[in-house]
């Protein structure tokens, strides 16, 4: 029970300040592969991660509702679906991986986003008790 409450920790501090984390697996990861493209790939793939958490709880706390995690999960599938109906319409099959690489991508990016709006808007609200 200890370590689940630690790890829980942990994982909240590192979600708060998302671009820590992401600088730390970039660092690593390039000095052990020494390739900056597939180091940037890494920390974005681990930071998303991190902001899908931190962007849900963002999204319960300011509209006072349990939606966040669902609703991110629920465009997620709908953009691997719609990215899929694609990829078959183009090329006759369907590459999985390759589908779940471009919606984890363009989820950091869209996260990434959703994190900076949210955490203004949360901190206005603080500011005003709105």
């Amino acid at each position: 029970m200890v370590l689940w409450e630690s790890l829980k920790t942990v994982y909240a501090l590192l979600a708060v300040i998302p671009f820590v984390p992401f600088a730390a697996v970039y660092g690593i990861s390039k000095l052990v592969t020494g390739d900056a493209k597939k180091a940037f790939r890494h920390a974005m793939d681990v930071t998303t991660l991190l902001l899908i958490g931190i962007v849900a709880v963002l999204f319960n706390r300011i509209f006072t509702n349990s939606f966040g995690l669902y609703g991110i999960l629920l465009l997620m599938l709908l953009g691997g679906g719609f990215i899929g109906n694609l990829q078959y319409r183009k090329r006759g099959k369907v590459e999985t991986v390759k589908i779940i690489r471009a919606v984890w991508r363009a989820g950091f990016f869209i996260m990434g986003l959703m994190y900076v709006v949210l955490m203004a808007t949360s901190i206005t609200q603080h500011i005003f008790r709105l």
